[in-house]
């Protein structure tokens, strides 16, 4: 029996049942012989929720991702006002300097860089790059990638061989775990932020294998629920059972910490890992990424053996003089006031979400996860939000656990604390009106299946 609900006054439209649930996980793996056919069934689930304006992914920006924009949903719907969904967090995407840099670039030496890294793709742009960052993480040696996630992926795929173990925290990123996909078939989870779940995988590894490698994979900051490892206890149990660490640093490197230097920094970790990713595209206003080692030797395998970088073309020299530009603000005094500012913007706002009765996930960072609980609920909240004027991204199953959906709210570091008090109250205000619809949908679905019930026993019965 198919289940639909009006929305509360002034709506227009009932919405499925089949809108409101379901998940991305349902059609991963679709059966059949018919290889493009049979993806219908996600477009038509898709669809469903595109046409109540329940599909909260594939924006798209109409001006500049400032702490104000304007944007289109992928069904063309226009929305516009405080923006809490990019990835800019130290607001240098539209520096002047940063934007200088760009221009200068493309001047000398136009806008691509036609060639991978391996085949005359590097220009004095990405070679000052490796150098610049490689001073940052305490000299080590620096492979330079065209996006974060081939960085992560490479990480992985360029130094374990199918005889090795890849060991990783449950909640790795998807780049890091395909990248074990690629390697190897002698993947291992533990437990999130677990130790001694870790240990345990260690030693059960250990006690049959003496012989093969073992790369470790954490990150410093884990995304959808702003959490970071004890990472000097994943060194020590590294070095307990013979193991390389890896850490991502994807979200917080060159944005917290006094010196830019994330987690790894606060932890006085960055000399002890093995293997850094760090992405450019969170803070450094550009696509890219880089793996730092602690030898030439190995950077140089990467280079040759580590397939996203030498089959992908280089980063181009806009995007490395925009880095370098960025980088350089980040290790100024500027920056310093700009991580200032931006952990300001993020206490602040974590606490004001407390004072509104929301929870704010994790500890402090520039991504605030904010708990809203069930699927459907959660996407009435996110069409609420938008509509009322504020643009912040959904995150739900299988992103994060079932029935543990989050507004991911990404902070930067120009937003001002009237931003902040506009995102709570119109994140309370969507709350509250899409528990009422959804509590309508609930209590619907609730009657349709009693009715089912007696239909059913009538009809054994007769």
């Amino acid at each position: 029996m198919t289940t639909s609900f009006t929305r509360a006054p002034g709506a227009d439209r009932a919405i499925p049942e089949a809108a409101l649930t379901g998940s991305l996980r349902d059609f991963r793996a679709p059966a059949g012989t018919d290889l493009l056919g049979r993806v219908e069934g996600f477009f038509g689930w898709q669809d469903q929720r595109r046409r109540h304006n329940l599909w909260p992914y594939a924006k798209s920006t109409a001006t500049a991702p400032k702490t104000h924009c304007s944007a289109k949903s992928d069904s063309g719907q226009e929305l516009s006002g405080v923006n809490f969904a990019s990835q800019d967090y130290l607001s240098l995407s539209s520096h002047p300097a940063v934007k200088e840099a760009a221009i200068a670039a493309v001047h000398e030496y136009g806008v691509h860089s036609a060639g991978s890294a391996a085949l005359l793709g590097n220009t004095r742009h990405s070679l000052k790059l490796e150098k610049a960052i490689s001073d940052f993480v305490h000299g080590r040696e620096v492979v330079l990638y065209p996006t974060g996630w081939s960085a992560g992926f490479a990480a992985v795929q360029g130094i374990v061989r199918p005889s090795d173990h890849v060991v990783m925290d449950v909640l790795a990123h998807s780049c890091l775990q395909e990248g074990a996909r690629a390697a190897t078939q002698n993947i291992h989870f533990h437990g999130h932020l677990n130790v001694d779940g870790l240990a345990r995988r260690l030693q059960r590894i250990r006690a049959n294998d003496t012989e093969n490698g073992i790369l470790v994979v954490t990150e410093s900051l884990f995304s959808m629920h702003s959490d970071t490892p004890n990472i000097g206890a994943m060194r020590a149990v590294c070095d307990e059972y013979n193991a390389k660490l890896l850490v991502d640093c994807a979200h917080d490197f060159g944005c917290i910490g006094e010196n830019g230097l994330g987690h790894l920094g606060l932890q006085n970790m960055v000399d002890k890992a093995d293997v850094i990713i760090g992405s450019f595209s969170k803070t450094f206003a550009s696509n890219g990424g880089f793996i730092a080692v602690k030898s030439r030797a190995v950077a140089e395998y990467m280079k040759y053996y580590s397939a996203t970088q030498t089959f992908s073309n280089a980063l181009s020299p806009v995007q490395a003089a925009v880095v370098l530009a960025s980088l350089e603000i980040i290790r100024s005094e500027e920056g310093k006031a700009r991580r200032r500012k931006l952990m300001d913007n993020i206490l602040y706002m974590r606490a004001e979400m407390t004072r509104a009765g929301l929870e704010a996930l994790g500890d402090p960072s520039a991504i605030v996860p904010v708990r809203v609980g069930a699927e459907g609920l959660a996407r009435i909240a996110s069409r609420e939000l938008a509509s009322l004027g504020a643009i912040a991204n959904l995150v739900e199953y299988p992103a994060v656990p079932q029935g543990g959906a989050r507004f991911r709210v990404q902070v930067m570091a120009d937003h001002s604390r009237e931003d902040v008090d506009m995102l709570v109250r119109l994140m309370q205000q969507a709350m509250r009106t899409a528990d009422l619809e959804y509590r309508s949908y609930r209590e619907a679905d609730g009657a349709n299946n009693v009715l089912a019930q007696q239909w059913e026993l009538a009809s054994n019965a007769a």
